[in-house]
């Protein structure tokens, strides 16, 4: 296969990148922040499951944690696709830059693509939300 059209998202987060990373990696802290993957995500063996919505249920396996801010998981869709998302947590000065790579998947209009990109850019505000307004949130 060809490579696929992709971007980057990215914006900067108001805290030290390793407390969004021990925050954002964590599958459990996810429905908090990621709408793709956060509803409905639960623990299965070595991996997760997620409701992929009309698409029905995916597998999902996330990078081991590491001291690099890498946040990279494989979506399994029902229809044997698998998608690598790359998501990283990286220094920003004081702060981190949360980066996640949107890939245009076979079969998806440029609107879609579009749309994904957008989901994206919401929950990594959501994301920042979370960090830089709650103190309190557990790392």
């Amino acid at each position: 296969m060809a490579p696929m059209e992709s971007r980057i998202v990215h914006l900067a987060i108001n805290r030290d990148w390793r407390s969004v990373y021990n925050f954002a990696h964590r599958p459990e802290n996810m429905s908090r922040w990621a709408s793709g993957l956060g509803e409905g995500l639960r623990a299965d063996g070595d991996g997760w499951l997620a409701d992929g919505g009309p698409l029905g249920e995916v597998r999902v396996n996330f990078a081991a944690p590491n001291a690099l801010g890498v946040i990279d998981h494989v979506v399994d869709m029902p229809s044997g696709l698998r998608v690598h998302n790359a998501f990283r947590i990286v220094p920003n000065g004081d702060g981190a830059e949360a980066m996640f790579m949107v890939t245009r998947l076979p079969g998806q209009s440029p609107e879609q693509f579009e749309e994904d990109a957008r989901h994206v850019e919401v929950d990594l505000q959501r994301l920042r939300e979370i960090l830089e307004t709650d103190v309190e949130t557990s790392v």
